[in-house]
């Protein structure tokens, strides 16, 4: 596991390569459905990548989360059950152009995946008061959300696939796994070694969408109308009528 130093530590950049590695992990990270080989995670590499996962920010320094290891097959297939069930449902929402797409996609690796990990949030540690999430009670789900991506970033540079699979009922991973009720559900995520990563998100390459222009994501100052937002026009302040939309938007 990494050596953490309690003592103050250097605020300098990183070095040209150390950076280029940090940014390398970050554009290279793929969500792995399906193409998980059979070769085993050794134990020394998941817990690096879990040590990674426990060093994320947290809110009040409450670390809400618990990692819950899936390695036994009965049991990973009792969630495989269960993600069908959820994952046919699914499928139903979807016009029928987009079904045909849906139901090519290889949207899960439970079975093939050597682990599967179950990341929550424990809500009530650090009892009813937590530095921070006085007024937003959502702040230790987003620390626990911190946790799922260094872990997915370290397991990159590691040379190991991940993917999150969300397609199930609540209860059903409750179930499964005895999850108490004041424990929160983060993420169900497959984790191995994979043949390839895809040189862009599979989604995109598939064309299920594309990757929105970040120069439209940028607002400045306040909420502004952009060419992809999906928010009604805000009300005109002299009228109250909701303002009528600019070419220039």
């Amino acid at each position: 596991m990494h050596d953490v130093s309690h003592g103050p530590v250097a605020a300098a950049a990183f070095s040209d390569e150390e950076r280029a590695a940090v940014y390398k992990a970050i554009y290279s990270r793929r969500d792995v459905r399906d193409q998980f080989l059979p070769r085993p995670v050794p134990d020394e590499v998941l817990m690096r990548l879990l040590d990674a996962a426990h060093h994320a920010p947290s809110v009040g320094f409450m670390q809400p989360w618990n990692f819950i290891l899936i390695r036994d097959e009965a049991r990973k297939a009792q969630v495989h059950r269960a993600f069908m069930r959820a994952n046919d449902e699914a499928k139903g929402l979807f016009t029928d152009e987009r079904q045909a797409l849906y139901a090519s996609l290889k949207l899960e690796g439970i079975r093939n995946a050597p682990v599967n990990l179950c990341i929550t949030c424990d809500r009530t540690r650090g009892g009813k008061v937590v530095l921070g999430r006085t007024h937003n009670r959502q702040m230790d789900v987003y620390s626990t959300v911190c946790a799922v991506q260094n872990l997915w970033l370290t397991a990159r540079a590691e040379g190991i696939g991940v993917g999150w699979v969300s397609i199930y009922h609540d209860q059903d991973m409750r179930h499964i796994l005895g999850i108490p009720d004041h424990v929160e559900i983060i993420a169900y995520l497959c984790i191995g070694y994979a043949d390839e990563l895809y040189d862009a998100p599979e989604l995109e390459i598939r064309g299920w969408r594309k990757r929105l222009p970040l120069e439209g994501l940028i607002f400045e100052e306040e909420w502004q109308r952009s060419a992809i937002s999906s928010d009604p026009p805000r009300p005109d302040p002299a009228t109250g009528l909701p303002a009528t939309r600019s070419t220039c938007d």
